[in-house]
C-alpha cells in the first residue's frame, strides 16, 4: 500500500519562538550543581541530609519556575513568585551554611530570576542578588577571585538570559504584526477589486441595457441611428474589458472628463436630459479619479431608479477643495442599500479625507453631494484654468 505523507502539525507560537522553545531548553544549567552533589557522595558536606534535601528542593523549584517561565499567564502569576521567593531562601540558606560550590547555585538563581522578571524589577534584583553573592563569596569562599568571579556569573547569567527572551519575543511580536499587515493587505485589496467590480460592471451593464433598448426604439424608423447605437455598445464592452483588466491589476485611474462624456451620452440614451457644469483649476489624477467613480455610479442610479427627465451635473473647484453635485428631478430614489455603490464611495472618499452626502433634493428628486480636499497641480490651457463656466445643453 501507498504511505500517504504525513500532516504537518501546525506550532503554536511557543514551539515557533527563536531561541529555547521552552524551559526544558534551561535544564542543563543544573550541571552546575555537580560539585555540591559530589560533595554530598564523598561525605565532605556537613548534614548531609540537610544538604540532600536542599539540593532536591532546589532542583525542583529551578524546573518549576524554568518551565512556567515560557508561558505568559504562568510566568506573570503568583504562584511562579512564591516558587521563585522559595528558591531564593534556599539558595542563601545554602550559600550560608556551606559556601564553596554551593555559591554556584546563585547563577542559576539569577538565570531562573531573568527568565521570569521584567524591566525595572529585573535590573534591580540582578544587582541585589550579584552584590550579595559577590559578598557571600568573600566571606564562604577559598580564593580572593571568588566575589569577583561568583558576583560576575550571577549578573550576566540573568542579564544575558532575559536579553536573549526579550529578543526572542520581540521576534515573534514583529512576525505576528507582519502577518497581520499581510492579512490587511489582502482584505483591503479585496475591498477594493470587490467595489471597482461593482462600479464597473454596474454602469456598464446599465449602459448595455440603455443602449440596447434605444437600438431597438429606433430600428423600425431609423437603421442608421440604431446601428450608431449598436456600434456603441460594442465600444462600450470594449472599454469594459480593458476596465476591468485595469480593476484586477489596480491601475485603473478613470478620467473626469471622459466619465462626464460617458454620463451624458448615456443619460441622453436613457431619455434623460444632462447638463453638465464644471469650473475650477485642474485635479490631481487621484481626487479625478475619485470624482469619476462618483459620477459613474450616480448616472448609474438615475438611469435604474430615478425615473427622471433631467439631470444636473456640476464640478466646482477652488485651490484648497472641489464640490461634485448631481440632481436629477425624479422619484428622490437612490441606491442606498447596504453594499451598494453609495456605500463603497463614501468609504473611499472619507479615506481621502472627504465627504460624500446623498438623499432627497429640496424641491423634487434625489442629490448627490461630494466634497474632496485637492492640491493645485500645474496650470493647463483649458477653460477650467481661467475659472470659466462651461455647459452642455441637452440635446435631442
Amino acid at each position: 500500500m501507498p504511505k500517504w505523507p504525513r500532516r504537518r502539525k501546525k506550532l503554536s507560537k511557543e514551539e515557533q519562538r527563536p531561541g529555547p522553545p521552552n524551559g526544558y531548553a534551561l535544564l542543563p544549567w543544573l550541571l552546575l550543581g555537580l560539585g555540591s552533589f559530589s560533595n554530598l557522595i564523598n561525605g565532605e558536606t556537613p548534614n548531609p541530609w540537610i544538604g540532600g534535601i536542599g539540593l532536591l528542593a532546589f532542583n525542583s523549584l529551578y524546573i518549576s519556575v524554568a518551565i512556567r517561565a515560557f508561558v505568559k499567564e504562568k510566568r506573570t502569576s503568583r504562584t511562579t513568585l512564591y516558587l521563585l521567593g522559595a528558591m531564593t531562601v534556599l539558595t542563601y540558606g545554602l550559600a550560608i551554611g556551606y559556601g564553596g560550590v554551593w555559591l554556584l547555585y546563585f547563577p542559576l538563581l539569577s538565570l531562573a530570576v531573568g527568565t521570569t522578571l521584567r524591566e525595572k524589577q529585573l535590573g534591580v534584583t540582578l544587582v541585589v542578588l550579584a552584590g550579595s553573592a559577590g559578598w557571600l563569596a568573600g566571606v564562604e569562599g577559598d580564593s580572593p577571585w571568588d566575589p569577583w568571579t561568583v558576583g560576575y556569573a550571577t549578573f550576566i547569567s540573568g542579564a544575558v538570559t532575559a536579553a536573549l527572551l526579550a529578543l526572542s519575543e520581540t521576534v515573534i511580536e514583529l512576525r505576528s504584526t507582519r502577518q497581520e499587515l499581510a492579512r490587511t493587505a489582502v482584505e483591503k485589496e479585496r475591498l477594493r477589486f470587490s467595489r471597482d467590480l461593482h462600479d464597473l460592471l454596474g454602469h456598464t451593464l446599465s449602459v448595455i441595457v440603455v443602449k440596447s433598448e434605444a437600438a431597438r426604439r429606433l430600428a423600425p424608423r431609423d437603421l442608421d441611428a440604431a446601428l450608431a447605437q449598436v456600434a456603441d455598445i460594442e465600444s462600450v464592452g470594449r472599454q469594459a474589458l480593458t476596465e476591468i483588466r485595469e480593476a484586477v491589476t489596480g491601475y485603473r485611474d478613470a478620467s473626469l472628463a471622459q466619465e462626464l462624456e460617458r454620463a451624458e451620452s448615456v443619460l441622453l440614451a436613457a431619455g434623460i436630459d444632462p447638463v453638465v457644469r464644471q469650473s475650477g483649476p485642474p485635479l490631481e489624477p487621484q481626487t479625478a479619479a475619485l470624482l469619476s467613480w462618483v459620477v459613474r455610479e450616480a448616472a448609474t442610479n438615475a438611469i435604474r431608479h430615478s425615473k427622471a427627465s433631467r439631470c444636473e451635473i456640476s464640478v466646482e473647484g477652488t485651490s484648497e477643495h472641489v464640490r461634485l453635485m448631481i440632481t436629477d428631478d425624479g422619484r428622490g430614489v437612490g441606491s442606498d442599500a447596504p453594499g451598494s455603490g453609495l456605500k463603497g464611495l463614501t468609504e473611499r472618499l472619507a479615506a481621502a479625507g472627504g465627504s460624500l452626502t446623498a438623499g432627497p433634493a429640496p424641491r423634487k428628486g434625489f442629490r448627490l453631494v461630494a466634497v474632496l480636499p485637492v492640491e493645485p497641480v500645474a496650470p493647463a490651457n483649458t477653460a477650467a484654468e481661467t475659472g470659466t463656466e462651461t455647459e452642455m445643453e441637452p440635446r435631442a
